[in-house]
C-alpha cells in the first residue's frame, strides 16, 4: 500500500512538472509589433549564449525596448545583424516566464523588417 501511494505521488509530481514546463514553452502572454531604431544586437552570456537586442522608441533613446531572439530563428538573427543602426519594425511574442537558455527577457522577436524613419520623412 505504501509503495502504491509513493508511486502515485511521484508520477503526479512528474506530470505536474512536465505540465508546468509545457505551458511555459508553448503559452504566450501577448504578441505585437514595435518600431524604432535598432541600437544594439549581440550574443552574450557565460553559460548560455543568447541573442539580445534593443530598439530605441523615443528621441535620444529615452524609451528602450529590450528583446531576445531564439537560436532557432536564424533568419531573424541575420536580419537584425543586417539592420543594426537602422529603423525597423519587429514582431514579437511575450511569454509568461523564460528559461535561461532562451534569453534575458520575456520578449522574443519572431520577425523583423526595415521601415522608413519618421524622423527623416520630410
Amino acid at each position: 500500500m505504501l509503495r502504491k501511494i509513493l508511486f502515485i505521488t511521484i508520477i503526479t509530481f512528474i506530470l505536474a512538472v512536465a505540465g508546468y514546463f509545457t505551458v511555459l514553452y508553448y503559452a504566450t502572454y501577448s504578441e505585437g509589433d514595435r518600431t524604432g531604431e535598432l541600437i544594439k544586437f549581440s550574443s552574450k552570456g557565460y553559460v548560455f549564449k543568447t541573442f539580445e537586442g534593443e530598439i530605441s522608441q523615443g528621441i535620444s533613446g529615452a524609451q528602450i525596448f529590450r528583446f531576445s531572439v531564439l537560436d532557432s530563428d536564424a533568419e531573424v538573427i541575420s536580419d537584425l545583424k543586417k539592420y543594426q543602426g537602422q529603423y525597423v519594425k519587429i514582431t514579437y511574442i511575450e511569454r509568461y516566464r523564460t528559461f535561461p537558455w532562451w534569453g534575458d527577457t520575456r520578449y522574443y522577436v519572431t520577425h523583423v523588417q526595415q521601415e522608413k524613419s519618421p524622423h527623416f520623412a520630410r
